[in-house]
């Protein structure tokens, strides 16, 4: 609706954002909903920018506004996720496409449902989760996985260690499953699975991150995990481009996407010769 009224206008999202003192950033995940004004005076200010001043359209606006935070589909699913990953999930499902790194764990969206599951069982004592938070989060996850691979196919290239697929979760049935799922997913076209040997000196980032590319003016945004755990979102123009250039020294030190296949039936069969 914000975006509506500045495009019926004919203002450009920079003159806007310049004249409220906000950032193309800022404005753009506003108009999109993805992030809340301060205050309702922000809203107002916003909104008399724009040209309208009848003081029922704007409250009615600002309404839509308030109704606008609680539409996504993920929402739900609020109570059991960390602030910076609530962020995220927002954004990922908005992303044109995903770039990942994982050096510890399959990469989430390319789980399978037990392994995420098995997963989170293994930390629920530790980490005192209750079984209502690992549902919420195997649905959310499965979820995730289905709208960026099925439902609403979007370019995902993943790079794994290859530590992190040897790192056994839940029983060796468990395991085969997953490496036959990152086999059948990395063999669609939208998808690209690299795998780091062990024996490779190549460049490692020890931290795990996702790359998400964005409509304009966003463009780029990076999310990484904090040695606490939550989720640390930006789209700062340096930290975005520190994690681009570790993704590409990734994907460097990575065997190429063709050889994926045949080190997961590597992977496969030193299952089968320990069980």
């Amino acid at each position: 609706m914000l975006e509506k009224m500045r495009l019926d206008r004919g203002m450009p999202a920079g003159e806007v954002a310049t004249a409220l003192g906000f950032s193309p950033e800022k404005l753009w995940r506003l108009e999109k909903g993805r992030t809340s004004l301060p205050n309702h005076g922000d809203l107002r200010a916003l909104l008399e920018h724009y040209g309208e001043t009848d003081e029922e359209t704007i409250e009615k606006l600002l309404q839509i506004h308030r109704e606008s935070l609680s539409q996504g589909w993920w929402v739900p699913y609020n109570p059991h996720l960390q602030k910076g990953m609530r962020d995220y999930v927002g954004l990922e499902a908005d992303a044109l496409s995903v770039s990942a790194w994982q050096p510890n764990l399959v990469f989430g969206l390319l789980q399978t449902e037990s392994y995420a599951r098995a997963l989170l069982e293994s930390a629920k004592t530790v980490d005192e989760i209750t079984t209502e938070f690992i549902d919420a989060n195997v649905e959310l996850r499965m979820t995730r996985k289905q709208l960026i691979t099925q439902d609403e196919p979007r370019p995902l290239w993943v790079i794994m260690a290859e530590d992190a697929l040897r790192s056994a979760i839940g029983d060796t049935e468990i395991m085969r499953e997953q490496y036959d799922e990152i086999a059948r997913l990395a063999a669609l076209d939208h998808i690209t699975v690299q795998i780091i040997p062990a024996s490779s000196t190549g460049y490692r980032a020890s931290q795990n991150f996702a790359l998400l590319d964005l409509e304009e003016p966003l463009t780029k945004m990076v999310q990484a995990d904090h040695v606490n755990g939550q989720a640390w979102v930006t789209d700062k123009k340096p930290e975005v481009g520190k994690f681009s250039r570790r993704f590409e020294a990734l994907r460097a030190a990575a065997l190429a996407p063709h050889e994926t296949p045949r080190t997961l039936k590597e992977l496969e069969r030193n299952l089968e010769r320990k069980s």
